[in-house]
């Protein structure tokens, strides 16, 4: 009897009742996860009970807690909040349970294709497609009466503004956003990193240089951010905020900071798609958000693949974007009038994640992402020639895993 009711108590779960489901996943502040648990608890009908286990804020270190737990076959882990980059990494370590085809069906349905891409490895579903996001491009209008079409229209018009107003603010500090800045500017030159299967680097040398040429050209004017080797996204928003920049390459949180931190600068803010590389041909923005997928070591898969289901309909991602400002998977919801309150720019967020491209699918994805970041750091170093060859040399000892990075 003393070890049941020992046992009983153990990591919350209970002998007797309906299990626990642990949702392992970065903090959310808006109280937007917390209702969507009530939500599908209340549906659960006494089944089984979701809790939430709050992971730090930093992606990596959220990435480095769930590798040193699933490496030792976890089995706390019920429900993770999976993001882009690991779906391919976690599934090749089969940490991940894959979704049945039946399940799988009903959490990638009305789904954005990208989306749905994004959470597929090697054919098969591995985590079901919860919140989605994309840069877009935000601008002053009082300044620029139209959003430039083109990176090199933008330099341009941001030089000729007057000193205090010039800055294009992105993301140039040695860290994951510069990843996504070089891998976005690589799409938007038609250009890739990796093949299809994740094996080979590609790495095309037209447009890896045309987008190289872009990072040096921005690093290397007078529209250059000086901190823009430090800069994050919320270093972006801050500068937009205070006024120095008319241009902002950056993800939809800055829309309701603007609103309420700067209401005199937020009546002036613009929105558009990112800028195109080449004149004439579309943008591609690398695609971000958050999966949410079954731990291959829980004892409750199936409770877990049911509770996903409720967590990414459309009442639920309703729930994240409305209370939340979380950007929906769910195509149909962009039409939803709270939704569109909630986002103005509803429209133009959806086309960018129709057209978002993926960050390298393949198992070595965090080698390929620090390859890029320590040749392309400081941006302002960046030279299209020597740049492509050190590049294009350190990424094929990435994709290999050969070396400690």
């Amino acid at each position: 009897m003393l070890f049941a009711a020992t046992t009983a108590g153990c990591g919350g779960r209970s002998a007797g009742g309906p299990p626990t489901l642990k949702w392992y996943a970065g903090k959310e502040d808006s109280g937007a996860y917390d209702q969507i648990i009530a939500r599908c608890n209340q549906q659960a009908n006494g089944r089984y009970r979701i809790a939430f286990a709050p992971l730090p804020a930093s992606s990596d270190d959220q990435r480095e807690q769930l590798v040193r737990r699933l490496a030792s076959h976890d089995s706390d882990i019920d429900i993770i909040g999976v993001d882009i980059p690991w779906v391919a990494e976690f599934s090749a370590a089969k940490w991940l349970a894959p979704w049945p085809a039946d399940r799988a069906a009903v959490v990638t349905d009305g789904a954005i294709p990208s989306t749905v891409q994004s959470v597929t490895y090697k054919g098969t579903v591995m985590a079901a497609p919860f919140t989605s996001n994309a840069q877009l491009l935000w601008y002053r209008t009082d300044r620029v009466p139209q959003p430039p079409q083109t990176w090199d229209d933008m330099i341009r018009t941001a030089e000729q503004l007057p000193e205090g107003q010039r800055y294009i603010e992105v993301q140039g500090e040695r860290y994951e956003g510069l990843t996504v800045w070089f891998t976005s500017l690589l799409a938007s030159a038609g250009g890739t990193i990796v093949d299809d299967q994740g094996e080979h680097i590609t790495l095309p040398e037209g447009p890896t240089k045309a987008a190289l040429q872009v990072m040096h050209d921005l690093a290397n004017s007078s529209a250059a951010d000086p901190a823009l080797s430090t800069t994050r996204e919320d270093e972006a928003r801050l500068a937009f905020e205070s006024g120095k920049a008319s241009f902002e390459l950056n993800y939809s949180f800055v829309w309701p900071s603007a609103q309420k931190n700067v209401p005199d600068i937020a009546t002036h803010m613009g929105y558009a798609r990112w800028p195109s590389v080449v004149a004439g041909q579309p943008s591609h923005v690398t695609l971000g958000g958050t999966h949410l997928g079954v731990g291959a070591y829980s004892k409750h898969k199936d409770f877990a693949f049911d509770a996903i289901t409720c967590m990414r309909d459309a009442a639920s991602q309703s729930i994240a974007a409305t209370v939340g400002g979380l950007a929906p998977s769910r195509d149909a919801l962009y039409d939803d009038p709270q939704v569109r309150a909630k986002f103005p720019f509803a429209d133009v967020l959806r086309d960018s994640i129709r057209d978002a491209v993926l960050r390298p699918a393949t198992p070595a994805y965090d080698d390929v992402s620090v390859a890029i970041q320590r040749t392309l750091h400081p941006p302002r170093s960046v030279d299209p020639d020597h740049t492509y060859n050190d590049l294009k040399d350190l990424l094929g000892h990435a994709i290999k895993s050969e070396g400690l990075l």
